[in-house]
């Protein structure tokens, strides 16, 4: 496993095909407008005479020069994603730039007028330009099911009134419904887009840098050295390294094809079949969306939803994230020790010394990041973050970054913020949509109705529900929506705000791993040279515990960290215990026993599932029953090798 570069932003990431001429001049151009206001509206700098912008100016402005961007980066068809940017991107780009600057003069008028309720002519045109604009850039970006969703609720608020029961609500008509959504604040430019603008942009910027300062590399250096003696240690390099590298990325397909490449050979030269190595690679970059501190955009509007910090939600999250990886690499290591699978080759193991001496900036950087989230403002702890990783950086290599690395940086960063802006302003026609009609609410009720008042029926109800939206939707989009709809309902049943809203946010992201959909294990079956649907139920097994979770840290608040010392200690330590059997059970392999038959599994996940109630009674009966069993096995079978 070769070190991480030398050079400051010597790697930044892989050059857009699209991006030449004078396109790559005007994405730049947009790009470093769009991060001087950005950093303007953060650290109002008035003293240097840069005064911030009123809030729904400032939005308009990044919508004219990020939609834009979006439309010359993010081709019509997938099938000309190599090709530059043609007549029509052109054409939409001038719109978007037209539109969002027009909206961003008048923004005043906008809050002092009403005009999201009554809009003079020329406003509601514009209005509905844009509309049309976040629709295109949504199916840019998402595809056609997300365009289909976000069309129909865009459109909802004109034939609401013809619906029955509960998808009643009164209509409006084309221009108040174009004007509601383009100049009010709940759907364009609602929460989603305004936390991306307020605070995400910060943490875009740090996980890029990081990656081009050669993090991701130092990651997979410090996870080879950490694990790569141990039994199965290429799979657990893929595992810790994705984590890692996940939680800063906020990305699982970006994830899947960044440290997937290396890890994925790795575990198949160790003899883990092709599918396997694809599935651990799937279910490890999936986790790192749940995983702190970074957690990508949906941990920031979660915050928003909940009216609540950020540091609540990564302290939340904390225990579950690690609990998920946890059941990750005792799967490994079970399949490890019942294929007889040897560690990786000790000349493919960095010395960890080494690797600490040449990345050490990367975990300072990191490491300040944290501290910095709990004492200063997320949008600003961030950017601070980055600029002491930069120095840290010129300290360690003493070599200043080439213009090109700046340059592919800057691209970068641009695309990334112009792909989020086009997600979230076709997202926010959804919520816009429930927020006009008032349906939302109604939704939630009758889903509390629906249930009985059964919070477990109600859960299974939501579990399907994120499940189905999440093969249509990507994470933040099919979070926003059920935030909306559903974790209100689970909360008036008595549920934890925060359990809700994350129960929410992890069924939402099982399409990623589940079949038909399980974009990152065939992601990943591309790397492999597996067979994507094999690969996609493969990947099922291995994140079992991302199905089981949800459930167990909703009914037991400890595992959020809520509640006195004591009972947090008692709830993780019999999580742990329940998926480590819950492991065993999966693989066939029981620790201190070695190979276990199909009546045992069955026993140890029986005991597993009793350790998941959070019950003292019935946590004492799965224990006994896993130690039993292990006991019995024991005595029975006192002349096979003990497993290690």
């Amino acid at each position: 496993m070769s070190t991480q570069a030398d050079p400051v932003l010597e790697t930044a990431a892989p050059a857009n095909p699209r991006l030449s001429g004078a396109t790559r001049v005007a994405v730049a151009v947009l790009g470093v407008a769009g991060l001087v206001a950005i950093v303007v509206q953060t650290f109002n700098l008035s003293a240097f005479g840069l005064f911030p912008l009123l809030a729904n100016r400032y939005y308009y402005l990044l919508i004219a020069l990020f939609l834009a961007a979006s439309f010359l980066i993010m081709p019509a068809r997938s099938a000309n994603r190599d090709a530059p940017a043609n007549l029509l991107d052109w054409g939409l780009a001038v719109l978007a730039i037209g539109s969002g600057l027009y909206l961003s003069v008048v923004a005043e008028n906008i809050l002092t007028g009403g005009w999201d309720v009554v809009a003079p002519p020329v406003a509601a045109a514009v209005s509905g330009v844009l509309v049309a604009l976040s629709l295109e850039a949504v199916r840019r970006s998402g595809g056609a099911i997300l365009l289909v969703i976000c069309g129909f609720f865009a459109a909802y608020p004109l034939f609401a009134d013809y619906l029955p029961g509960f998808l009643w609500g009164p209509s409006l008509s084309l221009t108040e419904t174009v004007a509601a959504h383009a100049m009010g604040m709940e759907s364009i430019i609602g929460i989603p887009l305004r936390v991306v603008a307020d605070t995400l942009v910060g943490f875009i910027i740090f996980g890029a840098v990081l990656n081009a300062m050669g993090g991701g590399q130092f990651f997979m250096d410090l996870s080879m050295a950490l694990m790569g003696k141990s039994r199965g240690g290429p799979a657990k390099v893929a595992i810790l390294s994705s984590g890692l590298f996940g939680s800063l990325s906020g990305s699982v397909i970006s994830n899947v094809l960044t440290t997937g490449r290396l890890t994925i050979p790795a575990m198949q030269r160790a003899g883990y079949p092709p599918k396997y190595a694809a599935a651990v690679e799937a279910c490890a970059s999936t986790g790192g969306t749940l995983m702190p501190p970074v957690m990508g955009a949906v941990a920031f509007i979660m915050a928003s939803f909940l009216d609540t910090s950020y540091t609540t939600i990564i302290v939340a999250a904390l225990v579950p994230s690690v609990l998920y990886y946890l059941a990750l690499l005792l799967q490994v290591d079970l399949y490890a020790a019942r294929k007889g699978l040897a560690p990786a080759g000790t000349e493919d193991i960095p010395a960890l010394p080494r690797v600490l001496a040449e990345g050490w900036h990367h975990l300072v950087s990191l490491i300040l990041l944290v501290g910095m989230l709990f004492v200063l403002s997320p949008s600003r702890a961030a950017y601070y973050a980055t600029v002491l990783m930069l120095m840290l950086g010129l300290l360690r290599h003493r070599r200043m970054p080439t213009l090109g690395a700046a340059r592919d940086l800057l691209e970068d960063v641009t695309g990334n913020i112009a792909y989020l802006i086009a997600t979230l302003c076709g997202i926010g026609l959804v919520v816009g949509s429930l927020a006009i009609t008032g349906v939302g609410s109604a939704f939630s009720r009758e889903l509390v109705q629906y249930g009985g008042q059964s919070v477990f029926l109600l859960l299974v109800l939501g579990a399907l529900t994120s499940f189905v939206l999440g093969m249509g939707m990507t994470v933040s989009a099919c979070y926003i929506f059920l935030a909306t709809v559903l974790a209100p309902a689970l909360v008036e049943l008595g549920l934890s705000p925060i359990g809700a809203h994350l129960f929410v946010l992890y069924w939402g992201m099982l399409s990623y791993i589940t079949p038909p959909v399980a974009l990152a294990s065939i992601t990943a079956a591309q790397i492999s040279g597996a067979k994507g649907l094999e690969t996609g139920f493969t990947s099922m097994r291995l994140g079992a515990a991302l199905f089981i979770l949800p459930f167990v840290f909703v009914y037991e608040p400890a595992l959020l960290l809520q509640g006195d010392p004591l009972t947090i200690l008692f709830s993780v330590g019999s999580a742990v215990l329940a998926l480590t059997a819950l492991s065993c059970a999966l693989e066939g392999h029981l620790y201190q026993v070695g190979r276990i038959g199909p009546v045992a599994r069955l026993v140890t996940g029986v005991g597993a599932l009793l350790l998941m109630i959070p019950d003292r009674m019935y946590e004492a009966a799965g224990l006994a029953l896993v130690l039993g069993l292990a006991l019995l096995l024991t005595m029975l079978n006192k002349a096979r090798p003990t497993a290690a």
